[in-house]
């Protein structure tokens, strides 16, 4: 892993004493607004940073102290080297993606969909254990989470399922999960004790407003049919479920639960996410290929469309 700037480190936690300062300073009203909103901004970073900072003389001090000498010093400076080390890296890793250029998307809600990939009946519990950490992540983060539309697996989990996790900043701290998860283990569902290996696909999408993306009437079709049910008393017999085809890209989504009403809604919410990836990839990708002309790199560019946005036949 590249060396952390330590210029860059400095200058983060200087800017920050000095608007900490001017705050402390009794400052007028438009000034005090516009330095709460940079020490908001600042504080994530600065404070993990000076943690890193403290950690960091405590395992430089164990070093000295190994080369001290003592012995008897040197074998418990060893001891805490071996304690520190993994913490500093951990530390470093976390400080890595904290200096990284800030998404005007991080701040933003996330629309979160699971879906169990290779693996039959094991992919879809594996895809329930990820949304279970999922929730527990928000609940320990203080978000809001609730469920938006969901599809359980025959033997439990979910075949598909999408969420929405609102609160400050989710979206930075959520975004890497995009990707395919898998998993090697034993399954409750197999009798002969053989290794599994199963795999469910995650989605994170920023949620958007209705000012972030323009969907307009006349390109979209919405279609109801009656939602599926586990038979007897549970079968709807309404048609309550919703779909929603976006024609210009082809993206079809789906929202069945009881009621229609609160189905469009919902659907119309995962459509504006879908499309807004989807033009923040294609302007990645634009940047890319410009950049490439322009260095003359041979590189690809890294952009791709999202994994899980499903096209109209």
């Amino acid at each position: 892993m590249p060396a952390l700037p330590q210029d860059k480190l400095a200058a983060l936690e200087k800017r920050f004493e000095s608007v900490e300062a001017a705050l402390s300073a009794g400052p007028s009203a438009d000034e005090f607004v516009r330095l709460s909103k940079e020490y908001a901004e600042l504080e994530p970073v600065v404070r993990p940073i000076m943690a890193y900072r403290k950690l960091r003389a405590d395992f430089e001090d164990a070093e000295k102290l190994v080369k001290s000498g003592d012995k008897e010093m040197a074998e418990m400076a060893e001891a805490e080297i071996g304690e520190l080390k993994p913490r500093l890296e951990q530390m470093e890793s976390e400080i890595q993606i904290l200096l990284l250029p800030k998404d005007a998307a991080d701040d933003k809600s996330v629309i979160l969909e699971v879906r169990g990939g290779t693996g039959g009946d094991e992919a879809a519990l594996f895809a329930g254990d990820l949304l279970r950490m999922y929730q527990r992540y928000a609940d320990l983060n203080g978000w809001k989470f609730a469920l938006m539309e969901e599809s359980p697996g025959e033997m439990g989990g979910y075949k598909e399922v999408v969420a929405n996790i609102s609160g400050k900043g989710v979206y930075a701290k959520m975004k890497f999960e995009s990707g395919v998860h898998r998993v090697q283990r034993v399954p409750a569902t197999e009798s002969q004790g053989r290794i599994h290996t199963s795999a469910a696909t995650v989605a994170v999408l920023p949620e958007v407003e209705d000012i972030d993306i323009d969907i307009r009437p006349e390109d979209i079709r919405i279609d109801t049919m009656r939602s599926s049910g586990a038979g007897g008393q549970h079968v709807n017999t309404t048609d309550s479920a919703v779909r929603i085809t976006h024609l210009p890209s082809g993206i079809v989504v789906t929202a069945s639960q009881k009621s229609q009403h609160q189905n469009r809604a919902t659907a119309m919410k995962v459509l504006q996410a879908r499309l807004f990836e989807e033009q923040r990839n294609a302007r990645d990708s634009a940047r890319s290929e410009a950049r490439k002309e322009q260095v003359g790199s041979a590189i690809a560019p890294s952009a791709s469309a999202p994994i899980t946005s499903r096209r109209a036949g």
